[in-house]
């Protein structure tokens, strides 16, 4: 890799930190991965080197653990994940979940409740560090939700102690419209946001976001948020770039985190988090 390979300058013009930064935050779909879902041989080669020297890069996704096992091997096949928006951090070597921010079983009935009787016709699947299950009218239609081995049934028989990520679908409402009515209607009981194309609210637990989760590991490794880069394109990663030091929204993200975050990222059609990280650890 030669630095005439990446530009030498951010996209608006920022100025580089005086120090490297001491960890990386990514987002995933939108973010790091290309339009096809994968990461680019120049992406893998930017990791690669930062592997080399000590720099950890945290993965921070909406995506749930059954959605991550085609890309471990891409990224390195080591290291910590910050999962389902801040629910789970999965220890990517041994496979297994090291930390998970449960909603409890009450709270799931309530909330599904109340945005029932606010939005009629909402349906609802659950994400959990044991799987997937949902109701019958959740998206049946994709492929990905339809695996024999997923529980299907009534919300108030799948919950348990392990959900860690409720998922309400509408099929008429707009997206962010329907957003802001899932937030008024139980934003006082969980964290609600958004990240697909798609009429999809994904809701945590109270307080459970990206950043929060982050915020926890970095204290575990002695990294300040100043240390921090991070990197996002939707709404579900605006605590994540307000929390970090150094905030990029790529140039293909959301109106409100382009507005948002401090610098602009190249877009994820172009290797914009690569580029980035090349300029700002000088490869």
């Amino acid at each position: 890799m030669t630095t005439s390979d990446v530009p030498r300058a951010d996209e608006d013009g920022a100025v580089a930190p005086p120090a490297p930064p001491r960890l990386v935050a990514t987002d995933l779909d939108g973010t790091l991965l290309g339009p096809d879902g994968a990461v680019s041989s120049y992406t893998r080669e930017v990791l690669l080197a930062l592997e080399e020297r000590d720099v950890p890069v945290v993965f921070v996704t909406g995506r749930p653990i059954r959605w991550m096992e085609t890309l471990w091997a891409e990224v390195g096949g080591h290291g910590l994940a910050i999962l389902s928006n801040g629910g789970i951090v999965y220890d990517v070597a041994s496979h297994s979940v090291r930390r998970a921010h449960t909603i409890a079983p009450d709270v799931l009935v309530r909330v599904a409740a109340l945005l029932r009787a606010a939005v009629p016709g909402t349906t609802f699947a659950l994400e959990k560090t044991t799987g997937f299950s949902r109701e019958p009218d959740f998206m049946p239609r994709m492929q990905v939700n339809t695996d024999p081995g997923f529980p299907v049934g009534a919300l108030e028989e799948l919950v348990d102690d392990q959900v860690v990520k409720l998922l309400a679908r509408h099929e008429e409402q707009e997206p962010e419209e329907f957003w802001r009515l899932a937030e008024e209607a139980v934003g006082h009981e969980v964290t609600t946001t958004w990240s697909s194309v798609g009429t999809l609210v994904e809701i945590s637990g109270a307080g459970v976001t990206k950043a929060s989760t982050l915020a926890s590991l970095c204290g575990d490794l002695g990294i300040d948020r100043s240390e921090v880069v991070a990197f996002g394109d939707m709404p579900n990663d605006l605590p994540l770039l307000d929390w970090a030091g150094h905030a990029y929204a790529m140039e293909n993200a959301h109106p409100s985190v382009l507005a948002s975050a401090e610098h602009a990222a190249p877009h994820h059609a172009d290797d914009g988090v690569a580029r980035t990280l090349a300029r700002l650890f000088g490869l």
